[in-house]
């Protein structure tokens, strides 16, 4: 008997100091159990289940956007007769890519025949393989005519030479 007694006063005991908490008041966004008298006029007794506060991270302080100045500024500076040769060797490169992508472009407009190739032996017997490759075709077409025109806009965008052919 002496033993269930024990027991139960046990129980009680944790039951008592489980609702003996201070009394827990807000202050604007901060939880404090501690309040001074000037402070007791802003803050609300909060009154309920028990009430964690997780402490988060400081948000990173906002740097204002790079500009394109500053970014090309934080590079190693280059004399100007080496950023001639850099936007010659730029111009030699997209000339001859253009070359490369029109003369595509033309190959590509005669096989596609104004949307009516020959057709090949395979496609004799399967008309849905010929419309395949036709679609096939124009999709590609319009793939090289956008190629060109992107390489052109990049030659309008680099610095006009002295020496253009």
């Amino acid at each position: 008997m002496t033993q269930i007694t024990w027991t139960g006063l046990l129980l009680l005991a944790l039951c008592a100091s489980a609702q003996a908490q201070d009394r827990i008041y807000r202050c604007g966004n901060a939880y404090t159990n501690t309040v001074t008298q000037e402070q007791a006029k802003k803050c609300k007794l909060v009154e309920g289940g028990n009430i964690t506060v997780v402490q988060g991270t400081r948000p990173a302080k906002a740097y204002p956007p790079a500009s394109a100045a500053s970014a090309a500024s934080s590079g190693p500076r280059v004399n100007a007769a080496e950023q001639k040769s850099r936007d010659a060797d730029a111009r030699l490169i997209l000339q001859s890519e253009l070359k490369k992508a029109e003369v595509l472009q033309a190959e590509l407009l005669r096989e596609y025949n104004n949307g009516l190739p020959e057709k090949r032996g395979d496609e004799m017997r399967n008309e849905q393989r010929f419309l395949d490759r036709v679609v096939e075709l124009k999709a590609k077409l319009a793939r090289n005519e956008s190629d060109v025109a992107g390489i052109r806009r990049e030659l309008e965008r680099l610095p006009a030479s002295s020496g253009a052919r």
